[in-house]
């Protein structure tokens, strides 16, 4: 306690200061933040978590409000290398792979247990170790169930919400979950569903599916997830997260009391086309937090490819009018 006051003071006083540079119409570049942000200021760590080998990116200065960017499937914190300098110039941003995605580690399914409340746990144990005390989080798909897990688990940590197509009502859930739900109730009946699930033709539609432009896609992007898909021991790696996330819809009935009860700020920019987490799933957050500000853009379900500046704006925008 004796060491968050001042945090919660400091990050309070960069917030309001950033307020009032805004209202005056100065230039972002005129913020005067201790670094000038791009790519070549984004660091590349690896810690060990629990025996883990924990990947993360890190940006912007460390005296900032932090903000915790949480990925989805089947990428990782490389989703947001284009996010990262915008918001750097402002706040302190750290971005993790969770295990066995990205350049984290891959424990055997033997001896590592994939669970939500498990990678949860490494995160938090992360922060823990990174001394992050406050922060908001920027969810995204599978960033949803971790990141709902650490605002159940530490409210007081939590100053703000930033959901990109991380759903959290059943009502955002696209036609394809009841496909999975029958692999649900008897995984061993349903191979198909882990086939498809993992398939190059799946990996790419993440992407492109619902997209009015989908030349905006990065096709390196669906390459390297679908190579990573198809290294040895990914199959059960994500067979068991996607037999898991199960205990994420069962779970939809508390986070939304969880937001009714603490109502932090919250930021929905939801690509409205993903066939996953349809649009509904967006609007969705304004029954449990009615200020929640509410976008529904035009791109698919990895919106932040093909909209990355018109969301940066969005953040920063939201962030600088709800300042710790």
């Amino acid at each position: 306690m004796k060491y968050r006051q001042p945090v919660r003071r400091k990050h309070r006083a960069f917030g309001l200061a950033t307020a009032a540079i805004l209202s005056l119409g100065v230039a972002p570049a005129a913020l005067g933040a201790p670094q000038v942000s791009s790519h070549s200021t984004i660091t590349y760590q690896k810690v060990q978590i629990d025996s883990v080998g924990i990947f993360y990116r890190e940006a912007g200065p460390k005296n900032a409000p932090t903000i915790v960017l949480l990925h989805g499937f089947p990428t990782s914190s490389r989703q947001f290398e284009a996010l990262i300098p915008l918001l750097a110039t402002r706040y302190h941003i750290i971005a993790p792979d969770y295990p066995g995605f990205g350049q984290s580690d891959a424990p055997d399914p033997s001896s590592f247990s994939y669970t939500f409340d498990h990678l949860a746990k490494i995160m938090d144990d992360l922060l823990v170790r990174l001394e992050i005390h406050r922060y908001s989080l920027y969810i995204h798909d599978y960033g949803a169930p971790v990141g709902f897990r650490l605002m159940l688990a530490h409210p007081e940590r939590v100053h703000a919400l930033i959901t990109q197509n991380g759903n959290a009502y059943k009502e955002g859930l696209g036609k394809k979950w009841l496909g999975i739900a029958e692999f649900w109730a008897d995984p061993k009946s349903h191979p198909e569903t882990i086939d498809t699930f993992l398939s190059f033709e799946t990996t790419m539609q993440r992407h492109v599916a619902g997209s009015t432009h989908p030349e905006r896609y990065n096709p390196d992007a669906w390459l390297r997830e679908f190579a990573h898909l198809s290294k040895p021991g990914q199959r059960a790696i994500q067979s068991a997260l996607l037999y898991d996330y199960r205990t994420n819809v069962a779970a939809y009935p508390r986070w939304q009391a969880w937001l009714r009860e603490h109502r932090p700020p919250t930021l929905v920019v939801w690509g409205a086309n993903d066939p996953s987490f349809i649009s509904a799933g967006g609007a969705a957050f304004k029954k449990d937090v009615p200020n929640a500000e509410i976008h529904l853009l035009d791109a698919g379900h990895f919106a932040l490819d093909e909209k990355t500046d018109e969301i940066a704006k969005l953040i920063l925008d939201f962030m600088a009018n709800h300042p710790e």
